[in-house]
């Protein structure tokens, strides 16, 4: 069977899968926040997903509006991660109200769901109305250019399993690169052992370089602050409290903090 997105349509199952009882994605966007001195309170949580982002910069005393296109997401949020403001809005062209936020924080490689330059470019001019001059952008993605002659993501699929109200599930995931459209394309195949059939879904992610994503941001009145490959939420030593930002831009990972230029 074909889905679309099991986690997606699934946002318990999708905490369950990626845990994050210390709330490691948001506290790493709440330290860039104070790092690069956000010029208020006000943040934007693109691509919130199940909101546990949202609620935690909430409970570092932001004023925080999580946006999703996933009415299951937005539903979970509201429900289990109260707090924030939820809204559906597509992170490919949205309008919140122009200036309206002081932060944007784009985490879990969602500013990569913008496959196309127009899409991307949707995204960045959207981001630059909601901004207030010198507000900030914030983006956790995976990185283009570790697959420049790296194969081992691609070479192997990648198995986990894990319990959850008491079904065992099992995923395998199969990576592979679109060269043509600079696609990082994913197949996921769910198995679980309560007798269900198997569930198979994909996606892709935009692959950008950081010379690349460095020009898109100049194009859309972006001053790039940070642009580097770790510690961050995701990387492996994980980022823990205090870490400064890195230098290289090589591995998996790439953490982005940019500043809107103050318009004249």
């Amino acid at each position: 069977m074909l889905s679309r997105n099991l986690l997606t349509d699934n946002p318990a199952l999708y905490e369950a899968r990626f845990p994050d009882p210390g709330r490691l994605a948001g506290r790493w966007a709440e330290d860039c926040l104070r790092r690069y001195a956000a010029p208020g309170p006000r943040v934007l949580d693109l691509g919130c997903g199940t909101g546990r982002d949202a609620a935690r910069l909430h409970a570092s005393g932001r004023t925080v509006t999580g946006a999703d296109l996933s009415r299951a997401m937005l539903e979970y949020a509201r429900a289990h991660h109260p707090g924030p403001a939820y809204v559906r809005a597509d992170l490919r062209g949205f309008d919140l109200g122009k200036g309206a936020f002081d932060a944007v924080v784009c985490l879990d490689s969602a500013l990569l769901y913008c496959h196309t330059n127009e899409q991307l470019d949707g995204c960045l001019a959207a981001c630059r109305h909601a901004l207030v001059p010198g507000g900030l952008l914030v983006a956790e993605m995976r990185n283009g250019a570790f697959f420049l002659g790296r194969t081992e993501l691609l070479d192997t699929p990648a198995v986990h399993g894990f319990e959850w109200q008491g079904v065992g599930y099992r995923s395998t995931t199969r990576l592979y690169v679109d060269r043509a459209a600079q696609l990082l394309r994913r197949t996921r195949v769910w198995t679980a052992d309560d007798g269900s059939p198997p569930v198979e879904q994909r996606s892709a992610w935009r692959l950008l370089f950081p010379q690349e994503l460095r020009r898109f941001l100049a194009a859309h009145g972006f001053e790039v602050l940070a642009l580097h490959d770790g510690p961050g939420p995701r990387t492996e030593p994980v980022w823990r409290e205090g870490d400064p930002p890195g230098e290289t831009a090589d591995a998996d990972r790439l953490h982005l903090v940019a500043r809107l230029a103050h318009r004249p």
